[in-house]
């Protein structure tokens, strides 16, 4: 039987979640590769935006989000992910708090080509 060490430790959802409160800012919690696993807090709307060059997946862990088309939308539920084609405007929508899980590559911001005041750092680790 193996020895257990601290050295393999599981991410906890949850217990990353309560180290922030604010809400559309980022926080890496894990890198694979080239892409990052994100954990955001989202409540309101968010800005019209696209990423030209890259998908982008949003995986609801807690509440119900809508992201909006220019041409319909789709609404995720706990448990529920949608794959955002590369080049496709859309703009998060949250009437209650959501927490969700982003996974896209390293250095994507959040705000897409529109850039502004709500982009937050890319590289907030907790």
């Amino acid at each position: 039987m193996p020895a257990t060490t601290s050295a393999y430790q599981a991410v906890n959802l949850a217990q990353k979640f309560s180290l922030f409160s604010e809400h559309w800012s980022q926080k890496i919690i894990a890198q694979m590769n080239d892409y990052q696993f994100k954990l955001a807090r989202l409540q309101g709307e968010f800005i019209w935006h696209t990423h030209a060059d890259t998908d982008e997946t949003f995986i609801v862990v807690d509440g119900e989000l809508r992201i909006e088309f220019r041409d319909g939308a789709v609404t995720l539920q706990a448990g529920e992910m949608y794959v955002v084609p590369k080049g496709k405007e859309h703009k998060p929508v949250a009437e209650r708090e959501v927490k969700l899980l982003l996974v896209e590559p390293s250095g994507t911001p959040n705000t897409g080509d529109q850039g502004g005041a709500r982009t937050t750092p890319g590289d907030v680790w907790i």
